[in-house]
């Protein structure tokens, strides 16, 4: 019988294999095939077997992997788990990405490279403060009063530690646990190296042997017992990793010990001290496990720094705002929000929620968001962040957005969403890996045989501590970490900048972009535009005439353009007549209907659609404005042109040095327009372009994209509109301004808030920075393991007479790791501007 099935909670290969293994298991299974894209399974089985034998083999070997019958479930993003039900604020995830972006609900560690599982910071970490009293702790109310009890004043209560907090002190209790029983262990068998031991004056050393064995047992099956634990489950699982060597290394020394105390006469004389006492290693396997300890400890703190950008930014969301309801003001927490409520900000409050200022005027500082230092001035209508700062002023504001809807809250959903994707660079670091623990097992035990055959007396003693040292100094983990610690630490950095990274392949491809194209209005420009003049052709329609047509059908509109002219048409009091029938077309302009007549409005391309001829005369005239880099749109009513508007928009006071920045760094800057050639030229003049291209549709965008991809270009795409969506998303890097539209933000890998060309210059400085620090990474942990097992084999003694200790091959180890993170971290100081 052959069925086949829909498999929940796979992410990578790692997961498909693991599945599949699982499966084939199952008694009466002849095979089973596994599809990591299709989340499928098809197996051949005897007789038909219950769907719940496999639900059964699935979750006795891990993972979390669910199965059902085949169009029965709905697909769902499989493995992403609700919000965390357990402890901790936000979900859990495994710093190496062992199975790609999968979290957990709760604390513990990976099923695959048996790390600690890290904790995912996010807004659902902001509490409202509570109260409680100090002699009643069950009284807990969310403002400042009285207990009801008592009378006593309620005191704020201290917030709950994270999961993070919580298993760095669990650590760090169990390594001075350790340290207290490993630390006599390692004095007693150092004083055997004494000539008169004064220990054996006290009692002879088999008793001594016994006194390192007791103390042994709450360092082995306590402090570190979560080691074994990890290596056992790595064994079973074949998810082979670092606990599965430091597992087997240590727990053969201890074994070994035990075994020659309780039976010594099994052991030739060669493994026998001068008392008849068989030689143990309870110094050396306590040791090796205290120091791995130390290292899991320090990488515990360590990744805590990571993500500090986020905590950082967390701290930003205030947990309270004051809102006016009927004149008077009240505070609420700021779950309590709605949309449309208005809100009294004070001078030096942090701005509660995304909305729009109402009433007054002030300056807002938006360092923390945009990572410019310099406050920005606000009046009635400019739009305002949660988290930015208020100046000295107080105001009104209207809420727009709330809650995961702001801006901060978007952001910390991206930094985290972008901290655990995978780059393509750790594609070679999971190839490593892979094969990683089989070759170093297989190292230890050719160790082991060479030094039994050819080493010196005591062989056997020699081969084992050799072998042991083998197994306990690879560390596949620096390797694994390399380029999540830096991609991490690197996203963060960006986010502190102005700079958001939806992922990190985008990070590592911007390393590579050598051509970028940037859209004119919005990106290149203020996107702000002004009317400068109105002008007619003819006598049928007065300049106030055409103005009045088309202030009307552009109130209908949206754009950036039509809002310029209707703030114009009001600021000339022009009266607005009846509108209906509007029409966007993309990339040519608007139409519709106005007062009776059809009414069209755009560039030349709209005129010929809409049969509204120009005149030689009428373009000329036109074009006058168009060399100076001003927008000119025609005005076209019942099939004949009667005049135009002029537009300009300013280029931003950065773009300039921005663009110049990014040539010098070479790559070519390309500039798309939908504006007429001449328009483009004066731009392009005025920013040293030597290429541009003007009148471009939405898929002329597209196709240009895609023709240079075809020719090897490494493509970025800059742009803020809805026109910019399909260039952004076909591009290598598609770079959205955070002033622009949602779709184009949606569309792209890389949004910079402050929507400003500078933030492309930083975004590449960040990459190139990341990418270096990858490497370092990667050549830090290869280098490391390349050099350290052959050491550790003992390749060194026939020449140096050096033999490596399995203790400092512990001890080297554990800080292999630490100095991976500690190196990601230096990203944190790096300057990006």
């Amino acid at each position: 019988m052959k069925h086949t099935y829909h498999i929940q909670g796979m992410t990578c290969n790692g997961c498909r294999n693991h599945v599949q293994e699982s499966l084939v298991k199952v008694k009466g299974v002849i095979m089973a095939a596994v599809d990591l894209e299709k989340e499928e399974a098809t197996i051949e089985m005897e007789t038909h077997i219950p769907l719940d034998k496999f639900q059964e083999a699935l979750k006795n070997d891990g993972g979390g992997y669910s199965i059902y019958e085949w169009g029965k479930h709905h697909r769902t993003e499989a493995n992403k788990t609700e919000t965390p039900k357990v402890k901790g604020k936000g979900t859990f995830y495994c710093p190496m990405h062992c199975e790609g972006d999968k979290t957990y609900d709760k604390p513990g560690d990976c099923p695959v490279c048996g790390m600690d599982l890290v904790e995912e910071q996010n807004v659902t970490s902001i509490s409202t403060t509570k109260y409680t009293c100090p002699m009643h702790p069950e009284i807990v109310k969310d403002e400042q009063g009285s207990c009801s009890i008592c009378g006593m004043d309620l005191v704020p209560m201290q917030p709950n530690l994270s999961a993070e907090e919580k298993s760095y002190k669990k650590l760090l209790k169990k390594f001075w646990i350790a340290v207290v029983f490993t630390l006599p262990i390692f004095l007693i068998a150092m004083s055997e190296m004494l000539s008169n031991n004064p220990l054996y004056e006290i009692m002879e050393q088999k008793k001594w042997n016994w006194i390192q064995f007791t103390l042994s047992i709450p360092v082995v099956f306590y402090a570190t017992w979560m080691f074994f634990e990890r290596a056992y489950r790595s064994i079973r699982t074949w998810n082979l990793n670092m606990f599965t060597l430091i597992g087997i290394g240590a727990g053969v020394a201890w074994l070994f010990s035990v075994f020659g105390m309780f039976f010594p006469d099994f052991f030739p004389e060669q493994f026998k001290t001068e008392s008849g006492s068989v030689h143990v290693y309870f110094e050396a396997a306590t040791v090796i496990l205290t120091l791995v300890l130390l290292g899991q400890v320090l990488e515990a703190r360590a990744h805590s720094k990571t993500n500090s950008a986020v905590k950082e930014l967390l701290k930003l969301a205030p947990n309270k705002a004051v809102r006016v309801v009927n004149g008077h003001e009240e505070e609420v927490a700021i779950d309590q929000i709605q949309l449309g409520d208005i809100l009294r900000v004070k001078p030096g409050d942090k701005i509660p929620v995304d909305g729009v200022i109402a009433e007054g005027e002030t300056s807002i500082d938006e360092s923390m968001i945009t990572g410019e230092p310099i406050p920005v001035n606000k009046s009635p209508g400019d739009k305002v962040s949660s988290g930015t700062i208020n100046g000295n002023q107080s105001f009104l504001m209207k809420a727009e957005k709330v809650g995961s809807d702001t801006l901060l809250s978007q952001i910390i959903q991206m930094v985290n969403d972008a901290s655990r994707s995978r780059a393509p660079i750790q594609k070679l670091a999971d190839t490593v890996s892979g094969y990683f623990v089989p070759v170093v097992v297989i190292i230890a035990v050719i160790t082991f045989i060479v030094w039994g055959l050819w080493g010196p007396e005591p062989v056997y003693v020699y081969a084992l501590v050799n072998a042991i040292a083998v197994l306990i100094i690879a560390c596949p983990c620096a390797l694994g970490l390399a380029t999540p610690m830096a991609v991490m630490v690197g996203v963060g950095k960006g986010a502190q900048n102005g700079v958001l990274i939806k992922n990190a392949e985008a990070l590592e491809k911007m390393n590579k972009v050598d051509t970028l194209i940037v859209d004119k209005t919005g990106t290149i420009t203020e996107g702000k535009p002004t009317v400068e003049i109105v002008g007619a052709f003819g006598v049928d329609f007065s300049e106030k005439d055409v103005l009045q047509y088309i202030v009307s059908l552009n109130s209908l509109s949206e754009h950036p353009l039509a809002e310029a002219t209707v703030k114009y048409g009001k600021e000339q009091q022009v009266q607005i007549l009846k509108a209906d029938g509007f029409n966007a077309v993309t990339g040519k302009g608007v139409e519709g209907n106005v007062n009776g007549k059809k009414t069209a409005l755009g560039n030349t391309k709209m005129m010929e659609e809409a049969n509204a001829i120009l005149l030689g005369e009428m373009e000329s005239e036109a074009q006058t404005y168009q060399k100076q880099g001003k927008t000119v749109s025609y005005l076209g009513i019942d099939q004949k042109a009667v005049g135009y508007v002029v537009i300009s928009d300013k280029i931003k006071g950065t773009s300039v040095k921005a663009i110049a920045e990014l040539q010098h760094k070479g790559i070519e800057v390309i500039m798309f327009t939908g504006d007429n050639h001449e328009t483009a030229q004066a731009v392009a003049d005025e920013l040293n372009l030597a290429d541009f291209k003007a009148g471009m549709l939405p898929e002329d965008k597209l196709n240009e994209v895609a023709r240079l991809q075809g020719i090897g270009k490494v493509v970025a795409m800059a742009g803020d509109g809805i026109n910019d969506a399909p260039a952004l998303a076909k591009s290598d890097v598609g770079i959205a301004m955070g002033t622009g539209t949602d779709v184009a933000i949606e569309s792209a890998t890389i949004t910079l808030v402050k929507g400003d060309l500078h933030g492309i210059v930083k975004a590449r400085n960040l990459s190139n920075k990341v990418m270096k620090n990858i490497k370092q990474n990667l050549f830090f942990a290869l280098v490391y393991n390349t050099l350290g097992v052959p050491i550790a084999a003992g390749v060194l003694y026939p020449f140096f007479g050096i033999l490596l200790s399995p203790m400092i091959a512990a001890a080297a180890m554990s800080f292999s790791s630490v100095s991976v993170i500690a190196n990601s971290l230096r990203l944190r100081n790096t300057i990006i501007d």
